[in-house]
């Protein structure tokens, strides 16, 4: 069921992850003790002191849900298919997902969830054949916008090969859509894509969407804590990794049904073939979610680059020490900054936190840049925004000037490695070599305090672009743009 070119259809990975949820609230539900996962990133270390909870949206993009599931009952405020007829799930990944995130906790039946106060928008996007159309995908993340959201779980992807466009599966519809969620302040989370559904084993790219900008992109990982094959790698575009493999969740009744002996109806331990115990970066990426969703829950005022960057940067790096033999010291391909620890999220909550960028979108020329606005009468706009290698390493702003006008720029960042470029108004992306011919000017070397003059040639909207080299980040910076 993976994406092509020609039909436009998604995989939907088969995995699944689960995490951080009160280890005594859980101990009330019979199944927790097979949910290995939750000490692994448990969110909250005593069920006793849990403290309240905003309730914060969570859209499942999936194949639907057991609607009448009980162990969702209270917790689905909204469902809509996307490819007719009504949001049941058929096919029975969208539950498991959709339990792994807010399943009850403590009521004494099945599993325990992970996010307490998730309250869910299931979108429904997989076809009676198994596949997922863009179209459907897109307005389904649209709708999931409009609902409301904080996050979005995205458990599938389309092949990414840059090496081989015949078979890319980048779809501009799916990026504008993950645009307008991004520039309503919604995080998008999504697996990376399991290897199994591309050309070969492990697949050397994330899939998309995750490869998409302030996509939180996830992968998996096994009980040791090593990438298993499955799991595509990928240095730029893979952010963090989750637990993977054996996992129990929820699952469509109607399939549990097939095996009436089993006692755990409901249940994946119940279920037919693959989805008896879910692997893959699917459930990985739900894992994740969940833990955004908590953070949401417990600071609501938070943005959701700020949310992205806490999960990142509070992962427990993943080595040769820990039992990773493949993985390196810091960020890498297999395992992005490393594995979820929830529980140091939730405690960064409590020291400075990262800074916010209100001007995202705007990691490209043309529409997709961010329009600088004078006041009258006034020459100077000052922004103060972050750039982030990994996450968000272009920035790029529209100003108006006319047939000789001058522009003058100065960019003031906390560290070193920015850079400054000035871009013709014809220009439509900073990241096309084809097109550098448009590009009118650069700053001589990159540093902290850069500086760029340019009189324009032509009356039209030219670009003013700020990059960062590579870095940890996120990096904050000042830039001015004056017209004279």
């Amino acid at each position: 069921m993976n994406r092509s070119a020609v039909a436009g259809a998604l995989a939907v990975g088969c995995a699944l992850a689960v995490a951080h949820v009160a280890a005594g609230a859980a101990a009330s539900d019979p199944l927790a003790p097979q949910q290995w996962y939750l000490e692994q990133a448990r969110m909250f270390p005593d069920p006793n002191a849990l403290p309240r909870l905003a309730p914060v949206r969570v859209a499942v993009i999936d194949s639907g849900v057991d609607l009448g599931h009980p162990e969702l009952a209270g917790r689905i405020v909204a469902a809509r298919s996307f490819v007719g007829g009504g949001a049941r799930d058929t096919n029975g990944h969208g539950t498991v997902v959709a339990g792994m995130i807010a399943a009850a906790a403590g009521n004494g039946i099945g599993i325990a969830g992970l996010a307490p106060s998730a309250r869910l928008l299931i979108a429904k996007i997989v076809g009676p054949d198994g596949g997922i159309g863009v179209g459907a995908e897109a307005r389904a993340l649209r709708w999931a916008v409009d609902q409301g959201a904080r996050v979005v779980n995205m458990s599938f992807g389309g092949t990414r090969d840059p090496r081989h466009p015949s078979r890319d599966t980048f779809s501009r519809e799916e990026q504008r859509a993950v645009a307008y969620a991004v520039r309503r302040g919604v995080l998008v989370v999504a697996a990376v894509g399991n290897a199994d559904q591309e050309p070969r084993e492990p697949w050397p790219y994330a899939s998309w969407p995750a490869a998409l900008p302030h996509v939180l992109g996830v992968s998996a990982v096994n009980r040791a804590g090593r990438a298993p094959s499955f799991s595509n790698r990928d240095r730029l575009f893979n952010d963090i990794a989750a637990p993977g493999v054996a996992i129990v969740s929820t699952v469509a009744r109607s399939l549990t049904a097939t095996r009436p002996e089993c006692a755990e109806q409901g249940y994946t331990l119940c279920a037919p073939g693959d989805l008896g115990s879910p692997e893959g970066t699917s459930f990985a990426a739900a894992l994740v979610t969940a833990a955004a969703a908590n953070l949401f829950a417990l600071r609501p005022s938070l943005r959701a680059e700020q949310v992205a960057a806490i999960i990142q940067r509070a992962a427990t790096d993943l080595t040769p020490v820990t039992g990773c033999a493949a993985c390196t010291q810091g960020r890498d391909a297999l395992t992005g900054w490393g594995l979820l620890n929830a529980r140091a999220a939730r405690a960064a909550l409590g020291r400075a936190l990262p800074p916010p960028d209100r001007y995202e979108p705007n990691d490209e020329a043309g529409k997709d840049a961010y329009r600088l606005w004078f006041a009258p009468k006034r020459t100077v706009r000052t922004v103060r925004a972050t750039v982030d290698f990994w996450d968000d390493h272009d920035d790029v702003y529209a100003v108006h000037l006319h047939q000789g006008q001058r522009l003058i720029a100065s960019l003031r960042a906390a560290a070193t490695g920015t850079a400054l470029a000035v871009w013709a108004p014809a220009a439509r992306s900073v990241n096309d070599f084809s097109g550098q011919r448009l590009r009118l000017g650069v700053s001589a070397t990159p540093g902290h305090d850069e500086r760029l003059f340019w009189t324009a040639a032509v009356t039209g909207w030219h670009h003013v672009q700020v990059r960062i080299a590579e870095a940890a980040g996120p990096v904050r910076y000042r830039l001015t743009v004056t017209r004279r």
